[in-house]
């Protein structure tokens, strides 16, 4: 077996090294692979490996995982475990520690994204420890990976305006004051349908992550709004937002961002996306001082820790607090 992986390693690099080069390459690899003993992954082995991911991705989707969830995990488990080359039973602390240096090395990823894989990986070896198919998870020990806090922009009230100002169809000027006063997903926005909205009370349900729904509220402007683009519609689409031209399908996410985009481009505002409509209204809020608790209901975030991320404490209010509270 590591005579014939050496034979291919050595015709593979027959044509960029020269007759020397190649005596010397094989010597090394001998010597290097002398107390190696390699066993040849089978069939059955994959087999296994495919059976349990997939078992692992039932367990998730029942714990209500979206489909996006879901497809970024089996991506990420086949790429780590089809790199470290062993049976998931096999899989040690330190194959894991090698596969994401390697693959922050390679990809030159931030250490946001190699904690992500990292916490995938935690969630199916604790799976599997839980499953009795493992003895002990060797994620245990790969601690979490420290990433500096970044200071994620909002949108001022002039920016607001500005956008607002610049929509050309009672459709687009729907859809930021609804962002804007709900702070809803737009994930949740593009599902939403017109029997979904309660006009009287100024609140709607969406459905979030998990398929839970949850109330969420709007202001007076944004009902207007609404009203004014609902009028104007002649489809019989349920969808509360759909294109512009027939058949009039539903709106989805690529579409809101790629208008938002455009709104931003021509105003020359970076970074104009629906995601940032939900850290204002977050960080407005916490701002004007509505408890946390409340502010996490809004936004429908099941870890209060995650709301945390979200909002940011204006230094101006800062300074004011200590000067009433400390001197």
């Amino acid at each position: 077996m590591i005579a014939n992986l050496i034979n291919q390693v050595l015709q593979a690099m027959s044509k960029t090294l020269g007759n020397q080069q190649i005596e010397r390459l094989k010597d090394v690899l001998e010597i290097t692979f002398s107390n190696v003993e390699i066993f040849e992954k089978t069939e059955s082995d994959a087999a296994i490996d495919i059976s349990v991911i997939k078992t692992f991705l039932s367990a998730k989707r029942v714990e209500g995982c979206s489909e996006k969830s879901m497809r970024y995990y089996e991506s990420t488990i086949r790429n780590a475990l089809a790199s470290v080359g062993k049976n998931v039973k096999d899989v040690s602390t330190d194959d894991l520690r090698q596969y994401l240096d390697e693959y922050q090395q390679r990809s030159g990823a931030s250490r946001v994204t190699v904690d992500n894989i990292r916490r995938i990986l935690s969630s199916f070896f604790a799976w599997l420890e839980e499953e009795f198919y493992i003895v002990k998870s060797p994620v245990r020990r790969i601690h979490k990976v420290k990433t500096g806090k970044v200071v994620k922009e909002t949108y001022s009230d002039e920016a607001l305006e500005m956008m607002r100002d610049s929509c050309e169809t009672t459709r687009d000027l729907a859809m930021i004051d609804i962002l804007a006063s709900t702070g809803m997903r737009v994930g949740e926005l593009v599902k939403l349908n017109r029997g979904d909205i309660d006009f009287q009370n100024r609140e709607c349900i969406v459905t979030g992550k998990g398929n839970k729904q949850r109330i969420v509220y709007f202001d007076a402007r944004t009902k207007i709004h609404l009203q004014n683009y609902l009028r104007e519609r002649k489809d019989t689409n349920d969808a509360l937002f759909v294109t512009l031209l027939a058949p009039f399908n539903r709106l989805q996410i690529s579409g809101v961002e790629i208008r938002l985009r455009h709104i931003g481009k021509d105003l020359n505002m970076t970074k104009v996306h629906p995601h940032k409509f939900r850290r204002t209204l977050a960080t407005m809020a916490i701002d004007k001082g509505m408890p946390i608790e409340q502010v996490q209901h809004l936004l429908g975030h099941q870890s209060l820790d995650t709301t945390l991320q979200y909002a940011m404490v204006n230094q101006a209010n800062v300074k004011m607090s200590h000067r009433k509270f400390i001197g």
